[in-house]
């Protein structure tokens, strides 16, 4: 309620200035098309982290007694420039996931999915533009742990990544 209050003291705040400065642009059609766009396009919340569906599905698997897995698990607190290589072992290791359900019928199969796909998604929308630094480690170098240190580890570093 408090974003439509927002919205409305915005909408009335552009009125106003189109009345009082530009009047005549509400005379024809392209000054009513301005004053429609910049009133009604839709707001971005600032703080929205662009992985929040991936941490809702992990929450939903995180408790799943049916996928024993162990995966290669990047540290939570890996170095900065390494975050993105780090996301990209997590959502990797997802696909290790997706296979370990398709043999064993995981009740969990369709979230596991979920998350790679939106990992990817995302991933792919940031493509790695940054050269590897010599201190980024590769999936692989990582200790392997169970599946519940893995969706632990993996939901510290979302979170590290949406602040």
């Amino acid at each position: 309620q408090n974003t439509h209050l927002k919205s409305v003291c915005l909408q009335y705040q552009l009125y106003q200035l189109l009345n009082s400065h530009c009047f005549c642009l509400l005379k024809n059609g392209m000054g009513l098309s301005i004053f429609f766009l910049c009133a009604y396009v839709p707001k971005t919340e600032a703080g929205h982290c662009k992985w929040a569906e991936v941490l809702n599905d992990l929450e939903r698997i995180k408790t799943s007694k049916d996928i024993d897995v162990s995966l290669y698990t990047a540290n939570a607190d890996e170095d900065e420039e390494c975050q993105e290589l780090v996301m990209r072992c997590f959502f990797l290791e997802t696909a290790v996931i997706i296979q370990e359900c398709r043999i064993k019928n995981c009740s969990k199969t369709q979230d596991v999915w979920n998350i790679w796909k939106n990992g990817n998604e995302s991933l792919e929308k940031n493509k790695l533009t940054s050269t590897k630094s010599e201190k980024c480690k590769e999936c692989e170098e990582y200790e392997e742990k169970n599946f519940a240190e893995f969706v632990q580890n993996f939901v510290k570093v979302i979170q590290r990544d949406c602040k």
